[in-house]
This record gives C-alpha cells, structure tokens and sequence, in this order.
C-alpha cells in the first residue's frame, strides 16, 4: 500500500482549495491508499478522517514566511511519524530535506510570468514585485529539488521546462460534475437573493477573487463599451467578488477597478456578489448566460470547466492554457484588448445559435476532466518512485 503524505498547508483560497477539497474523496475510495494530509487550521475543520485518511493541522495559524519555516524545519518529522513513504508536496514549495521520495504540484504560473511583472511596476506595487521574485526563486528550487514535478496542463509544463530545465510531467486538474452540482435545492446564499429576481438582458460572469492578473480593468472596459450601444444598458456582468481589498485575499488593491466602475457609470450593470461557497457555485453559473475571463496569466483555470459542464459558452483570452482546457468551446480575443471582447461579447449575446453550439461543445469537453484519473496518475508516480 502507497502512504501519501500530502502537504497543502498553503491551500487557503481559490485554486488550492480546490484541489484538496476533490482528491480527498477519492483518496479515500481507494484501499490501496493511505493519505495524511497536513492543511491549516480552518480547511481541516471542513475535511473529516476517513477510515485511511488523516488531517492534520499546524499547531497556530502562520503567514507565508511562519508558514514556510515551519515547512522546512517540522515537516519531515511529520512525514517520519505518519509513516509515510512518499510526500506530495501540493502548493508550489518542496520540502528541501524530504525523507521519502517528493512529488512537487507547481501550479502558480506567476512566478514566470512578464506580464504580471509589468503591471506590478506599472502599478507601483514593488513590494509585491519583490514578494513574487522572492517567491519564483523558491520555486525555481523547489523544481530542482523534487523527484518529480506535475503541473496540472501540458501549456504550464512546457513554461516550466523552459525555466527550470527540468522535466515536468503534466497532469490535468480533474472535475467530478456529480459533487459540482450535488445541491439541487434552491440557492441559499445571498447570491441566490441578487441574482433571483428576473433580468431582461445578457448576463455574463467571471469567477474568482479580485487580484491583477485576472485583469478585471480589460473587463470592466468593454463592459463599459457594450454599455453604451444601443440596447446595451441592459447587460450585466456577476462577479463572485467585491472591489474592495479588505474582501479578498492576497495584497491587491481592487480601489482602482472600482474607481473605473464609477468613472463608466457601471454601477448599475455590475453585481459584486462577493465569495460564494461552492456548493452554490452552479446555481450562480446557471443563472447566467456567458463565461468570461479576461486573465493574462493562468496554469489551469477551473471555472472555465465549471462554466462548460453547466453549458455556458465561454470568452476567454488566448493564452495556450485557455485553448488547452476549452479547445473548440471558446472564443478567444487578445489578452489585453477590451475593444476585441467588446465585440465578442456582442457576437454572443446576439447570436443563440453561436451561444448554443459552445454550450454543447462544452459540455462534451468538461467530461474529459476527472478527479479520479488525476488521482490515479498521482498514485501512479508514486508507486514508480517507492519502486526506484
């Protein structure tokens, strides 16, 4: 039997929390599997032991840098205890002194990323700049350090390649659609209450947390510009965040693209519904007509999957891990140009037939995804390591 020791201490929003949240259930399916997990504090208040998976917890709760010191100097002795015989490593950082075999999940694609560099200097955010470059060097030793590294799309691998000169096995992120839509009662969240009432218009939607690479002003812009066409005032763009930094994790400041909301009267078209808890998450992407992201820098992107097992179809910028994950599904404007989503945005609110077809497309593509097989593969690596 393999014995996974999974490190997801920085697992605390978004993408991360993802992740744990789905592999564990089919850790636990399987019985040649044993699985400690080592989260913080609050996600292991919502993940239960099964009869061959633990949580554990670090004893306080620690900033990036506590956090990380107390990766490297007390998780060894944890993997020691647990018994295990292999360490995933799942949040980007790999334990420099592993005493089993390491497999590293690198999944920010920011650290090699110019653009986000740039609008960092273009936003005067040096602090961050040099908190991300800090962070790149760990990374890049980190890629160094593991016996093998998995990024979760063959896009982010082959930059990874690239930086680091090593070999990166890629493995795509799953989706199991049966948890995703599990809730099949009536929303119960406040989301429910904003987006309830009946709306003539288009609604198009963008999940995630405010933060810079996301791009929410190239959004915001052609919002602003489908706004102002004849008919348009009726168009409305979700978002399950608030422009106000103090509601959203991470060290952006989102005054400015709240700034630009007033400043193009937008007031009126764009409901910031703020975090919603993902069993409720479908209920908001059914109440919706279009998906759109507008990121300039990604390695996976789950809620386009999401988007596409509930039909929507999808406008996202062309980056080669978007084409990846959609294929067919999307179309696709330049990553900055807000004229160009501008005028995808009106092809799709005008056209059902267009909307209809990605939709279905979608749909198709999601079911490629699956929790299961990323496991399974995960597993795989595992044993070839103990075997080695």
């Amino acid at each position: 039997m393999i014995h996974l020791f999974v490190n997801a201490l920085a697992a605390s929003a978004g993408g991360g929390l993802t992740y744990v949240r789905n592999i564990v259930p089919h850790m636990s399916a399987r019985s040649d599997v044993r699985a400690t997990l080592l989260v913080g504090a609050e996600l292991r208040e919502e993940l239960k032991p099964t009869s061959n998976v633990d949580v554990i917890s670090e004893p306080s709760r620690l900033g990036v840098v506590g956090r990380y010191w107390f990766e490297q100097r007390s998780v060894a002795s944890l993997v020691r205890s647990s018994g295990a015989n292999v360490l995933l490593s799942a949040c980007n950082f790999a334990l420099h002194l592993s005493p089993v075999p390491q497999i590293l999940l690198s999944r920010n694609a920011l650290y090699i990323c110019d653009d986000f560099y740039n609008d960092l200097r273009r936003r005067r955010a040096y602090r961050l700049w040099l908190d991300t470059r800090v962070k790149a060097w760990l990374a890049r030793r980190s890629v160094e350090t593991a016996d093998v590294t998995v990024a979760p799309s063959r896009a982010f691998a082959e930059e990874l390649r690239q930086w680091t000169g090593k070999n990166v096995v890629a493995i795509h992120h799953g989706f199991d659609s049966t948890a995703f839509l599990a809730d099949s009662g009536a929303p119960r969240s406040s989301a429910g209450d904003k987006l309830g009432s009946a709306h003539r218009g288009a609604r198009l939607l963008f999940v995630s947390h405010y933060n810079y690479y996301r791009n929410f002003e190239t959004l915001i812009r052609a919002i602003g510009r489908a706004v102002r066409k004849p008919g348009g005032q009726q168009l409305q763009l979700v978002l399950t965040c608030k422009l106000r930094s103090e509601e959203n994790p991470g060290s952006y400041h989102a005054e400015g693209a709240a700034r630009l909301v007033a400043e193009l009267g937008l007031a009126a078209n764009i409901v910031e519904l703020g975090s919603v808890p993902y069993s409720q998450l479908h209920h908001v992407y059914r109440s919706c007509d279009i998906y759109v992201t507008p990121a300039y820098c990604e390695s996976f992107a789950h809620p386009l999957v999401e988007a596409m097992s509930c039909g929507l179809p999808i406008i996202a910028s062309d980056l080669p891990v978007h084409r990846e994950i959609c294929e067919q599904a999307a179309v696709y404007f330049q990553r900055f140009s807000d004229e160009e989503l501008f005028e995808w945005i009106l092809q799709l609110v005008e056209s059902p037939e267009l909307r209809n077809k990605l939709g279905s497309m979608g749909r198709a593509r999601a079911a490629a995804f699956s929790w299961r097989q990323h496991v399974d593969q995960i597993v795989t690596l595992a044993e070839g390591l103990v075997g080695e």
